[in-house]
């Protein structure tokens, strides 16, 4: 079992920093631009890439990642061109952590268990799905554990303790994905002031390691975040540089 991202967690811990997670749209503005976006992401320090499947109802993103997921869809991009490219980038990548970002339904038309092998194949090491509730996760992690795939839990402002808890447990070498700020995603000029006692919290409580994301848009605000979490999500903020025809970065 290759642990990826426990691994890529445990160098940016002993190297005194947090964990940076890239998130893309694949196939925003095309699918030769954001994979080179992905490689030009890991040679900036990416620890690990989250690689975004196009959805057509991404009811849970802003404006920026909705009409990157709309531009790749009229691209002709589909899940498994997601997972075609995620093949490639492994091969130059091996030590890079990837997550593969989806809404369920596409990963359920699939079929739960020939997408388990896909994947498995391509060297993706966790899948994120936005929209599977804790309690009907059951029917994926039964296909992905066989294959030593992880799992991302997501967890909302509001998420009681104990259910954090229970949302970490049985999920592999992942890390639990914390939301900073209520609604969609997007940068935002400011995180919420009772943020880093959340934070502090949810790492008490988490066998695995925290990010946060949502809203984060500059090196302060992740620095700022790494000081109560293990590691930052950036999304939205590196979307908006592609889509002014530049080099994903922080500001």
């Amino acid at each position: 079992m290759n642990n990826r991202i426990k691994n890529a967690f445990a160098k940016a811990k002993s190297e005194g920093r947090g964990a940076f997670v890239a998130y893309l749209t694949i196939g925003f503005p095309t699918i030769e631009a954001s994979e080179a976006a992905a490689d030009a992401l890991v040679a900036d320090g990416a620890d690990v890439l989250e690689l975004g499947v196009p959805f057509s109802d991404p009811f849970a993103d802003g404006g920026v990642i909705r009409s990157a997921a709309y531009k790749a869809l009229e691209n002709g991009v589909s899940l498994r061109d997601v997972i075609a490219l995620a093949k490639r980038l492994r091969a130059r990548h091996p030590e890079t952590g990837l997550v593969l970002f989806s809404y369920y339904n596409p990963i359920f038309s699939m079929g739960l268990e020939a997408f388990a092998d896909v994947i498995a194949d391509a060297g993706i090491d966790a899948v994120l799905s936005v929209d599977l509730p804790l309690e009907e996760r059951e029917e994926l992690l039964a296909v992905l554990r066989p294959k030593d795939i992880g799992y991302i839990p997501l967890i909302a402002p509001n998420t009681p303790i104990d259910r954090v808890k229970k949302s970490a447990e049985g999920v592999g070498d992942s890390f639990v994905y914390v939301i900073t700020v209520k609604g969609t995603t997007g940068a935002r000029a400011e995180l919420p002031p009772d943020l880093a006692s959340r934070l502090e919290a949810i790492r008490a409580a988490s066998p695995i390691p925290v990010a946060a994301g949502f809203g984060i848009s500059t090196r302060a605000q992740a620095d700022e975040v790494t000081r109560h979490a293990d590691g930052f999500i950036v999304g939205s903020a590196l979307v908006k540089c592609l889509a002014e025809g530049k080099r994903p970065c922080l500001s």
